[in-house]
């Protein structure tokens, strides 16, 4: 559920997520942060530059599941409860967001 703290700026905005989300997103940026790591243990190595591009490869895919996790748990929770409460500014809000990602 999206919170406030009655200004209007985005920066603003906080999410509370349940366990199973939490424990989901941190995952999957654990994970990430491991891979891009051994990036750069690959390039203090000198490695072959194929190697290390389908590793990056790896990690492109790897953020647009975490994107795609993030703005499907966003659509089915804070967009919802924004278009009840009466919020229809969120639509616009989602279509930029969508915009942004899909550059």
């Amino acid at each position: 559920m999206s919170e406030t703290c009655g200004k209007c700026c985005s920066e603003c905005r906080h999410k509370v997520r349940d366990e199973k989300e939490y424990k989901d997103l941190i995952h999957r940026l654990n994970r990430i942060e491991g891979q891009i790591r051994g990036i750069k243990n690959m390039v203090e190595e000198d490695r072959y530059c194929v190697d290390i591009l389908t590793q990056v490869s790896a990690i492109q895919s790897a953020l647009n599941s975490f994107n795609k996790n993030l703005l499907a748990n966003h659509i089915k929770t804070c967009v919802v409860n924004d278009i009840r409460a009466g919020n229809e500014e969120a639509v616009d809000e989602l279509c930029g967001t969508i915009k942004k990602l899909m550059k």
